[in-house]
C-alpha cells in the first residue's frame, strides 16, 4: 500500500460532505465580484467620469489600508477595489476551513483513526483535503473571471482578478496544511492559520500606507502578492508563479511534519493544564466562556480596528461619492435616508453586521463540535440539563455578536467624530440596530443543530445567500420577495433615518422562534456518540 492510497476515495467523501457549502460559498464569491463590477459600470459611464472618485480613493490612507491601492483610475479599477482584498480574504478563509475540517477536525473527533485502519495511506487525508481546497480555489478564480467577462470589461483584467483569488487561496491552503501538523486541537490549528492570515493583512496594510522603501514590505505578505496582481492595472498574472512555488514549499514542510508526529497528536506537545480548575469551570456557562473567550478577544480587536478605519474614511466620503449615481447606490444599500455620510456608514455597518453574524454562527457551531467529540456527552452525564448546556453556548454566541456591533459602533463613532459631525451618539445605535438580523442567523444555526445536526454547517451557506441578497439584491433590481428573504433587508435606515420598528421586532420574534424550535428538537433527539 502506498502512502497516497485512498486519496481519491477520501476526496470524493470530502466533496460528498461539503458539496453544498462549497457550491454556495463559491457562488457567493462569484456573485460578489460580478455584482460589484456591474454596479460600478452602471454608476460611471466612462473612465473620465470615474476620475474624480478615483483620485479621492487614492488620497485616503484609511481606504488604502482597508482595501489596498486602486489598481487603476478607471471604471474597471474601481469595480474591483473591494473585491481584490475582500475576495482574497474570503477565498483564503474558505481554503482554511476546508483543509482544517478534513484533517485536524477529523483527527480530533477520532474518525480519521477509523479510516486509517482501512486501505488508507499516511498522506491520503492531507492530500485529499489539499486537493479539495485547491480545486475550490481554482474554481472560484475561474468563475469570477468568467463572470466579469460577462460585464464586457477587459479579458486580461478579468483573469487577473481570478489570479488574485488563486494566489491568496493556494497559499492559505498550504499554510493551513502546516498549521494542522503543529497542534493537536482544531482550535489551536485555527488560531495558528488565522493568525498568519491576520499578520499577512497587517503587513500588507502597513506597506500600502507607508512611503519609500516601506512599501516593499508588501512582498512579505501573500495578501500583498495577491494585491500586486493589480487587475485592470498592471495585470501581473505572473505572480501566480511565486504563489505556486510557496504553496509547494509549504506543502513539502507539512508532509515532513506529518511523518514526525503520531496520529491524533501535534508536533507541539499540548500544554498541561493546572492541577485544579477554577470554580467557574464547574458551571456550563463558565466552561463555554473558557472555550470561547480567546475567539471573542480576537474578533473584538479586529472590529475595533475596522471601526477606526471606517470612521477615518468619513473625511473623504464627499469626494469618493461625488456623483448622484454613487449616492443613489449607497442609499439603496443602507436604507435610503439621511445625508451622504449617513448612507456611507449605513452601508458599512450592514456589511460589518454580516461579520458579526459569522462570529455568532461559528460560536453556535461549537455545540456541534463538542457533541461530535464526545465532550458534550460527558457534560450532560452530570446534573447539567440539555437546556443549560445549550443556553451557555447560545448566550455567548448572541451576546458576543451584539458586543462586536457595539465595539465597531463606538470605534467608528470616535474616529468619525474627529473629522465630521457624526459620532458615537449616531453610530452606536445604528450598529446595534443590526443586531436582530444577526440574532436571526444565530437562531437558524441552532435550528439546524437541533433538527438536522449533520447539516449544521449549512448555516454558512444560508449566510452566503443573505450576503448576496443584502449586498447586491437592490443593485441588481431583484424582486421584493427575494430581498425580503434576507433579515438584513428589514433594518430601516440608521444612521440619519428611522429604524424599522416593526421589522426589528419581527426579526427578534423570528430569532426567538427558530431558536426555541431548535432547542426543543435538540432535547428530543439522541446525541451523536
Amino acid at each position: 500500500m502506498t502512502s497516497l492510497a485512498g486519496t481519491g476515495t477520501l476526496l470524493r467523501l470530502a466533496w460528498r460532505r461539503d458539496r453544498w457549502i462549497v457550491v454556495a460559498s463559491v457562488l457567493a464569491l462569484v456573485a460578489t465580484a460580478y455584482g460589484s463590477m456591474a454596479a460600478t459600470l452602471d454608476l460611471y459611464p466612462s473612465d473620465a467620469a470615474a476620475a474624480s472618485g478615483a483620485s479621492a480613493m487614492v488620497d485616503n490612507p484609511s481606504l488604502t489600508a482597508l482595501y489596498g491601492p486602486l489598481p487603476s483610475a478607471t471604471v474597471a479599477g474601481i469595480g474591483v477595489l473591494k473585491t481584490v482584498m475582500m475576495g482574497s480574504l474570503a477565498t483564503a478563509f474558505l481554503a482554511f476551513a476546508l483543509v482544517r475540517r478534513h484533517t485536524r477536525s477529523e483527527e480530533e473527533d477520532g474518525r480519521l483513526e477509523l479510516l486509517a485502519a482501512g486501505v488508507v495511506g499516511r498522506r491520503a487525508p492531507l492530500a485529499a483535503a489539499v486537493a479539495l481546497a485547491s480545486l475550490t480555489v481554482l474554481g472560484t478564480g475561474l468563475l469570477s473571471a468568467l463572470s466579469l467577462l460577462a460585464t464586457g470589461v477587459d479579458a486580461v483584467g478579468s483573469f487577473a482578478l481570478g489570479a488574485v483569488e488563486v494566489v491568496a487561496g493556494l497559499v492559505m491552503t498550504a499554510v493551513t496544511a502546516v498549521a494542522v501538523q503543529l497542534t493537536s486541537t482544531t482550535r489551536g490549528a485555527g488560531g495558528i492559520a488565522i493568525g498568519v492570515l491576520g499578520l499577512a493583512f497587517v503587513i500588507r496594510a502597513t506597506a500600502d500606507t507607508a512611503t519609500g522603501a516601506g512599501q516593499d514590505l508588501a512582498w512579505l505578505s501573500f495578501l500583498g502578492w495577491a494585491e500586486k496582481v493589480s487587475p485592470y492595472g498592471a495585470n501581473r498574472l505572473w505572480l501566480v508563479v511565486p504563489a505556486v512555488v510557496a504553496t509547494a514549499l509549504l506543502l513539502a514542510v507539512a508532509d515532513a511534519l506529518l511523518h514526525r508526529r503520531d496520529l491524533g497528536s501535534g508536533l507541539w506537545a499540548a500544554r498541561p493544564g493546572p492541577a485544579r480548575g477554577a470554580a467557574r469551570l464547574g458551571t456550563p456557562f463558565g466552561l463555554a466562556w473558557r472555550l470561547q473567550r480567546g475567539s471573542l478577544l480576537g474578533w473584538t480587536i479586529g472590529y475595533a480596528v475596522l471601526g477606526l478605519v471606517i470612521g477615518n474614511i468619513a473625511s473623504s466620503v464627499d469626494q469618493i461619492a461625488d456623483s448622484p449615481d454613487v449616492e443613489e447606490m449607497l442609499r439603496k444599500m443602507s436604507g435610503g435616508q439621511g445625508s451622504l455620510l449617513d448612507a456611507f456608514f449605513g452601508t458599512e455597518l450592514r456589511f460589518l453586521a454580516v461579520g458579526a453574524a459569522a462570529y455568532g454562527i461559528a460560536t453556535a457551531l461549537r455545540l456541534r463540535s463538542e457533541e461530535n467529540a464526545g465532550r458534550g456527552e460527558i457534560v450532560l452525564a452530570t446534573p447539567v440539563s440539555r437546556w443549560r448546556w445549550l443556553a451557555s453556548h447560545l448566550v455567548i454566541a448572541g451576546a458576543g455578536s451584539v458586543w462586536l456591533l457595539a465595539v465597531v459602533g463606538v470605534a467608528a463613532g470616535v474616529a468619525a467624530g474627529s473629522v465630521s459631525t457624526t459620532g458615537v451618539a449616531e453610530l452606536l445605535p445604528a450598529a446595534l440596530a443590526t443586531a436582530p438580523a444577526v440574532l436571526v442567523c444565530v437562531g437558524l444555526t441552532l435550528l439546524l443543530f437541533g433538527l438536522v445536526p449533520r447539516l449544521s454547517t449549512a448555516a454558512w451557506a444560508v449566510l452566503a445567500v443573505f450576503v448576496v441578497l443584502g449586498e447586491f439584491g437592490a443593485l441588481l433590481s431583484l424582486p421584493g420577495w427575494a430581498l425580503g428573504l434576507s433579515p438584513f433587508d428589514h433594518l430601516g435606515s440608521l444612521p440619519g433615518g428611522d429604524p424599522n420598528a416593526a421589522g426589528l421586532v419581527g426579526l427578534l420574534v423570528v430569532a426567538a422562534l427558530v431558536a426555541a424550535v431548535g432547542a426543543t428538537a435538540f432535547r428530543r433527539r439522541d446525541l451523536a456518540t
